[in-house]
Parts: structure tokens; sequence; C-alpha cells
């Protein structure tokens, strides 16, 4: 199915109504639990249309969260003409990533972001409150058999709650609060099943780490993974929450857990804690009951244990990948890559020495891991030369920690506390890791220059583990940790029972279509090859950059690739000047620019549209890769700069470019970005690639050709522009 014309972001609003399709009305195909749950939230669908894997859809989700970007979003929403927020209730605002920034600007920022929630009636959470994503946990926000989303990458924590929470991006935020609605393409489906037992000491956090680093071929990649297996009752929603925040690091854009009675525990102590929140007794007779939680009360518990949503017996997924539990040890993720993984026993007895270890984040900040770390830690000292940084998920999480004694544990021992927030995980404020500083955290991403300097490096475990490092001094797991209730220190089992063909995108002819007038039949110019794989938005565009929400598109060129190549846009400064005319003296079928080659899930990790923006700043129109991050395409096609996929492509420039013939060396002569003077063509809406080697060869490559909905929405400049023009039309109609 081919996204409806120009996504129709509007067509459906006068409507005013989700309309939710019966199950038991329809023809029998089987579904997923996903795609059934994707199914309650897409509007405008066709009579009797089963959503499936690989679909586009409308859809009008739940909730909407934005955090410190809502300022951004504020200005799309205000530029796109729009006024009015189409569904008050829809959007939540959580300010939780630079909350140790006291700076006069960023308070206005946040004052300014609280005064818009209160113009418009939406659900605000202030600085000190805690991450978004805990927050919308909490607050129910994110609920069993809902779909939520929010603009930012780990979204996908919500389906540790049974919630299908994925990631959108800014533009998508302002489309939301003006239209209430955006586009989406439903992900294939994987199943992933958990089975066997955990050996004491192995946690959740440990589950996610050791599936990053076994399969670690793209196996999930865009994918909407189901967690299923024997295994999955044993596991604490805690430790699900953990799982599925961390299937943004594997590559997924979904990961959602079973409603089961463990969960279904977890909501009514949940609804106790609201309770005894608002009064003292809840259970005193003598005084009215407490009101019910908008989101968390006793009627939507009641109506969701009658009303559990399950996959159908003969639903389809694109693979099926397993991991035995019994087989898992201890693991540790890095350095520097979620995709390398090792046993902690092997990297202890290696005594690799630390400067900073971090229990913070929204993957690792609850309660009970500050448990985990304090039991730990009790009765010890951080080692000299360690600085350990403890910040709780939010604030209800500390009230908790500090009533059972936890926090006070943590500080005796010499930890550091930080507000709750993101703060050192997105490489914001205090305790940064420095040049050379090597550091173990409890956090979800470890990418080379996200948690401080380039040149460091960072580690990923459980807050046991961090906690005990802390005190050695060096990577190690806790005194309790006892070996021989653990199976060897090998890599755990793991099969994919039913592989697909290949694992990776792969680039297939799609029906031609003819241009629309005005968008280039031809993007060309010299081609410059990045030979890495994984090359993530933090490299693309770093975070210490991406809430300077005043920073222009000329600094954002100015800065783009900096983590991955410093020299970068000095290059393509230089090769535009020596090599590209002024697109106005020639025809405008051709759009000339630099064409950015790279490997695999190019722009993979966080949410941030700068990745995007940045490229196209600098003069990069059109980049090419085997196979593209999801959010970073979302946010490319949402600001008209166009993806291509072309493996092989990929493969060539590899064999004839890279170091030792590989990607992730750099060049043969020591390079991270490789310019050898090969030119390039491509006709996007042919689905061509024509490209001239430095001997004059020429080779023509097939891909997909780039359809009408893409080329309208860069002909508008991207889909703030689009939205602009169908709001105008609108009340030009009326």
């Amino acid at each position: 199915m081919r996204p409806p014309s120009a996504f129709q972001l509007l067509r459906h609003r006068a409507q005013g109504i989700r309309r939710y399709a019966s199950v038991t009305d329809r023809p029998r195909i089987p579904q997923t639990v996903i795609e059934k749950v994707v199914q309650k939230y897409a509007v405008g669908l066709p009579e009797g249309k089963v959503v499936k894997a690989g679909d586009y859809v409308m859809i009008r989700p739940q909730h909407v969260m934005t955090h410190d970007n809502t300022g951004p979003v504020i200005s799309k929403f205000n530029s796109i003409g729009a006024t009015n927020i189409f569904n008050p209730s829809q959007p939540v605002f959580t300010l939780d990533h630079d909350v140790q920034n006291k700076s006069p600007k960023n308070l206005q920022k946040y004052a300014t972001i609280e005064a818009f929630a209160r113009k418009h009636g939406v659900n605000f959470y202030p600085a000190g409150r805690g991450i978004g994503h805990q927050i919308l946990v909490e607050e129910g926000y994110a609920f069993p058999n809902t779909l939520t989303v929010a603009s930012d990458s780990h979204s996908n924590m919500y389906g540790g709650v049974g919630c299908v929470g994925t990631p959108i991006v800014r533009t998508d935020g302002a489309a939301l609060w003006a239209t209430g609605q955006t586009w989406w393409q439903v992900p294939r489906m994987v199943k992933v099943e958990l089975k066997g037992r955990l050996s004491p000491g192995v946690t959740g956090k440990d589950v996610i780490v050791a599936l990053c680093g076994s399969f670690n071929h793209d196996e999930v990649l865009n994918a909407a993974i189901e967690f299923t297996g024997d295994a999955i009752p044993q596991l604490s929603v805690d430790d699900r929450l953990t799982i599925a925040n961390m299937t943004t690091e594997w590559g997924a854009l979904v990961g959602v857990f079973p409603v089961d009675d463990v969960l279904l525990q977890w909501y009514e102590n949940r609804l106790k804690k609201l309770e005894f929140r608002t009064f003292a007794s809840a259970s005193d007779s003598s005084i009215p009951p407490p009101p019910e939680h908008p989101r968390i009360n006793r009627r939507r518990l009641d109506a969701l244990r009658a009303n559990r949503l399950t996959s159908d017996p003969d639903a389809q997924y694109s693979s099926h990948l397993v991991l035995d539990l019994s087989t898992l040890v201890p693991y540790v993720s890095g350095p520097n890559s979620v995709k390398v993984a090792n046993p902690l026993p092997v990297l202890q007895a290696s005594h690799i020495a630390i400067n900073k270890a971090y229990l913070l984040s929204c993957t690792n900040a609850r309660a009970s891991d500050i448990s985990a770390a304090a039991a730990v830690i009790k009765g010890h000292k951080v080692a000299p030369g360690v600085q350990f940084y403890v910040a709780p998920a939010s604030s209800e999480v500390q009230a908790e920690a500090e009533q059972n004694g936890d926090w006070a544990t943590l500080l005796a021992a010499g930890a550091k506390p930080l507000p709750a927030g993101c703060g050192p995980c997105i490489g914001l404020g205090t305790g940064l890791l420095e040049e050379g500083e090597i550091g173990i955290s409890a956090t979800n991403r470890n990418y080379k220059g996200r948690m401080g300097h380039p040149k460091a490096q960072a580690y990923l475990a459980s807050p046991a583990v961090v906690a005990a490092s802390a005190v050695k001094g060096f990577i190690a797991g806790p005194d309790s940790l006892d070996p021989s209730s653990l199976p060897p220190a090998s890599p755990p089992t793991f099969s994919i029972v039913n592989p697909t063909s290949s694992s990776r995108s792969s680039s297939v002819s799609a029906p031609k279509e003819a241009a629309l007038p005005g968008f280039p039949t031809s993007f060309s110019g010299p081609l410059l090859f990045a030979p890495q794989d994984n090359l993530n938005t933090d490299g693309i565009y770093p975070g210490k950059y991406t809430y300077q929400d005043d920073i222009t598109l000329e600094r954002q060129a100015e800065v783009v690739m900096e983590n991955y190549d410093p020299a970068f846009a000095s290059l393509v400064a230089t090769l535009r000047k020596d090599h590209i005319n002024d697109d106005t003296s020639s025809s405008s079928a051709t759009k000339h620019g630099i064409i950015l080659v790279s490997g695999y899930n190019f722009g993979t990790g966080s949410s941030r549209e700068q990745a995007a923006t940045a490229l196209k700043s600098v003069g990069i129109p059109l980049v090419i890769a085997g196979s593209f991050g999801d959010i970073f395409k979302r946010n490319a096609i949402n600001n008209g700069l166009v993806c291509v996929e072309c493996p092989e492509l990929v493969a060539d420039l590899t064999a004839e470019f890279a170091k030792d013939g590989v990607r992730g060396k750099g060049g043969k002569d020591g390079e991270l970005t490789v310019d050898k003077g090969v030119s390039i063509d491509v006709k996007a809406v042919d689905g061509r690639v024509d490209v001239i080697w430095p001997n004059g060869e020429k080779k023509s490559y097939n891909v997909g050709s780039v359809g009408a909905s893409v080329q309208e929405l860069w002909l508008c400049g991207g889909l703030e522009g689009f939205v602009l023009k169908s709001i105008q039309a609108q009340s030009a109609a009326q």
C-alpha cells in the first residue's frame, strides 16, 4: 500500500473522530498484537482494510510526548499557521534533558514552554519531575494496548507495559498538535522468544545487552518486536521497561511485552500508590474515596482484564529470534558500541580501570535499580579516583529511594547526586567523560562522544555491576555474584528459527512514477564515501548542539559529522566551491550538490532532526546508504532530504576504497571520509544511479524510485511546509 497522496494529513480532520475497526465485522485476516493496536488508532482506512506490516497509515495516537524539544515544535507549530491544539489532551510536555542548565536563556526557554502549555490546556511536567518516558509510565499516558508516540527515540520503552510506543520527530509533533494525526509506515514484525530461567544476579539489562551483541547484523532493524516465551513471567515490569527501552539501540522501532498477570498486578500496586499519593489513608472509610486518576483507575484496569489483546496463532512475522536466558551471564556492552558485548567475567579478568560510573537515565534509574546498586555499595566507599554519579528517573523514584534508605546509602558511599533528568546520558551538564577517560554506565547508549569526549570510552552494564565497578575502580561484578550459580562465561545460546532471505534492506525496483512538476529528475555531483555502518545521529550531529534552539542552519553546516570526521564540513565546502555551480544558472531538472554514500543503518540513534537538516544545510541534497535508521529517514523525508538505498554501490565502494575492504576502518589512506574523484548522477524518479569512477568507467545501479508522496513533501520544503499549505487551502475553501 503506497502512502496516501501527500499523506492526506487533514482530510479526516473535520470528522473529529477515530474509527475503531471491529475485529469481528471484518474478514478473518491474522494480525499480531501490534498490528491490532495500530488498527485501533488508524484513521481514514478504506472499509474492511486490515492493517498489516508495510502499510502506510494515518494514525491518531492516544498521546504524543515532547520534552526539551517542545520549544522547536512550538516554533514549527506557529510557523505553519496553526493557532489551536487539535486535541489538548493528546500532547504531554515533560522537561527533562537539560535540567542542570540554570542559565537565563534555558530558564526562559522552559518558561516559554510552560506558558504555551497553560495557554492551550496541555499537561505539563516541569524540570525536576523526571524523565519524560518514566513520567508517561507512572502517570498512565503509556498504557497497555494503546498507541503513544514521542519525539524521542526511546519511546520504545512504553512496550514494557504493553503499550505500542514508537518515536516520531519534531515536525510530526507540530503536525499532531495541529491535526491530531500523522503518517506512519507499519514496521515488519519480528518475534523474539525468551526462554529458560535467569540465573541469580542476571538482570533485564543483561538480557538486552546480550540481544544487541548476539543478534548484531540488523536482524531487527526498523522492525516491531513482539516479546514472547516462557521466560516472560519471571521478568519484572522494571526489567521489561529496560529491555523495551534498549530495543532502540538494537535497531527496532517498537518493542512490546504481553499484557499478563505480572503486568496487571503491577498496575494494581500502582493504583494503590496513586491513591496513597493523594490521601494519607486511602482505606479510611471516614473520608471520601480518593479522586479517580484520569488514566490509571479501576474502570480502565477492569476493562483491560476483560479485553486483553493477543496475537493470532497464525499471525505473520518476518523473523523469529530465540534467546535461552538460562545460558546467560551478566553482560557488558562496549566500548562505544552496543553491538559489542562481552561476558562480565571476561572483562573483569582484564581489570579495565574506570574514571567515572553512572546510575541514571530512563533505562535503569527506577527504585529497583537504585536498590540493587545500594545493596552492592552498602558498607563500602567509591574507589579513589572514581566519580560515581546518580540521578533518579523521576522525583517519585527518588522519594521512594529516600524512604527506604537506598538514596542515603549511595550518598554515604560517595556517590554524587544529580537531579532527575537525562544529564550525562545525553551529554549535558555535570560529570561528562573527558578525553582519555573510561566510564561504565547503566544508561542505554554508549556511542562515541555521546557522554562526553569522542576520545573517551563508555561501557554499559546493569546497576549492580556499575555500583560494584565504582567501588572496585575497575569493571567488575558485585561480591555477591556467585560464579558457581552461573552458566559458563561464554556466548549465550541464541538462534533464528525462520530467518528471512536477508536481514538487511534490499533495493527493490518500485513501479515507475512520473516526476511532479518542479521535482528534479536528477541529483548530480561529487561522491563522498563514509565507509561506516551504523553511523549514528551523534556522529552526524553532536548531542551538545541538539538543544541550542537558536542555532542557525549555517552553524549546523559547520559542525555536521563533527563526531565522525572533524574535517567533513570543510571537505564538503571545498568540493562545493570547486565543483558545484549555482543551481539558478542550470536546469531546474538537475539538483547539483555533494552526494554522500555510507553503509548500513545510517542515522541510527536519537530522534534529533538536525542530523538531517545539518546534512542538507552543508550542501548534501541526497544520501545513499545500504539502509537507513527509520527515525533518520523520517526526519529526512519530513525536511526534504532525499534518501536512496543502494547496497550494490555500497559494496563496490567498500571493495574499492575502504581499508582492508571492510567498513569501519576508514579509507585505504586512513581518511574517515573518502574523496577519490568519483562523480554520481542519481535519477531519483527513474530509479537509477550512474557512477563515473576515477578511471572513466561508468556503472549503473537500479534503486527504488522516489514516489509522489516524497516528491510532494520535497517541493513543499518538508512536512512543515505541506501542513502550512494544507491549512491555507482549507482556510481558503471555508
